[in-house]
């Protein structure tokens, strides 16, 4: 391993999107290897790749994730960039990260997981319970809009994207009275100053994967999987394999309001997951414990029970 290890003369191309979040994930994954190997940050390149999802993004910056596209486009130039070779690894975050890989590609890494919670913000209230009848609320999940709804039909919801500063802006010229972020994003990027207020997983199921960093590589890049297995980290791994597993077996998308989580304690896991009409008006949910090691299958148990009560239609706007 010694004589293959990058060097500021070769240095390892780690591939990622250019917002402030995807460098501060790319750079934790570069200092986790820097340390793990005694390698100066210089051995490692930070490759910034815009993706063809950015520039839809910031054309439609009102329209739902859905319409311009969903997760994969976010990941497609950077995916053909890895399987070029023009990088060695990619940094992701697995809440963004579609079931399927393409193919010659492995997700098979993962950092240790953040706090894997939603979070309230608003300047002026500190939780969703204080928020008045008919209030505005501010998202561009699916998920977070169809559980909020679910749990308060009186507010009115709005279409809210935009980096950490762009939505902090809205909610001060009052296009909204609060919206939601990511705990793990905002802990990554120290943004202490952020009115933040964590959900319970109990009043708010995270996403699938939230909270974690996936890092891809080249199916047969023995370097690179020699490499990363000093920064996986196992418990994540044994989490994310029954998050995935649940998702991929409901044919989970960025259309679909999708909510799961496991929790480990000792030799068991727990998972929690739940699917909603995307208008909210409707909720089915599961809680299961088994062995760490049967986690995938529960899973996949849970996704099929779950679909067998939704019937035909579930994932249906309903206008």
């Amino acid at each position: 391993m010694t004589a293959s290890l990058p060097s500021p003369a070769s240095p390892l191309k780690i591939g990622t999107r250019g917002s402030p979040l995807a460098l501060a994930q790319a750079h934790e994954t570069r200092d986790r290897l820097a340390a793990a190997f005694d390698l100066p940050a210089e051995a490692f390149a930070i490759v910034v790749i815009r993706t063809s999802g950015d520039d839809a993004a910031l054309i439609a910056r009102d329209k739902p994730l859905k319409e311009i596209g969903g997760k994969g486009l976010f990941t497609k130039e950077i995916e053909e960039a890895l399987l070029s070779g023009a990088i060695d690894i990619a940094v992701h975050s697995m809440k963004d990260m579609p079931v399927a890989q393409p193919g010659g590609l492995l997700l098979d890494t993962y950092l240790p997981r953040e706090d894997m919670r939603d979070a309230f913000i608003s300047p002026g209230m500190s939780g969703i319970a204080g928020l008045a009848p008919g209030a505005v609320a501010g998202t561009s999940s699916l998920r977070r809009r169809a559980q909020l709804l679910h749990r308060r039909p009186d507010l009115r919801v709005v279409e809210f994207r935009g980096n950490v500063q762009t939505r902090l802006k809205k909610l001060a010229d009052g296009v909204a009275d609060c919206t939601f972020l990511a705990m793990a994003g905002l802990n990554r990027l120290k943004a202490s100053d952020v009115p933040a207020t964590p959900i319970s997983t109990d009043d708010m199921l995270p996403a699938v994967a939230q909270g974690a960093i996936g890092i891809e590589r080249r199916e047969g890049d023995a370097r690179m999987a020699d490499m990363l297995a000093a920064i996986h980290d196992v418990r994540t791994g044994q989490q994310l394999a029954a998050e995935r597993a649940f998702l991929a077996a409901l044919d989970g998308s960025c259309e679909t309001p999708i909510a799961g989580l496991a929790e480990l304690d000792g030799t068991t896991l727990r998972l929690r997951g739940e699917v909603l009409r995307p208008d909210g008006s409707e909720a089915i949910s599961d809680d299961r414990t088994c062995p760490i090691a049967d986690g995938a299958e529960l899973g996949r148990a849970m996704a099929r029970d779950l679909l067998a009560q939704a019937g035909p239609g579930f994932f249906d706007w309903r206008g």
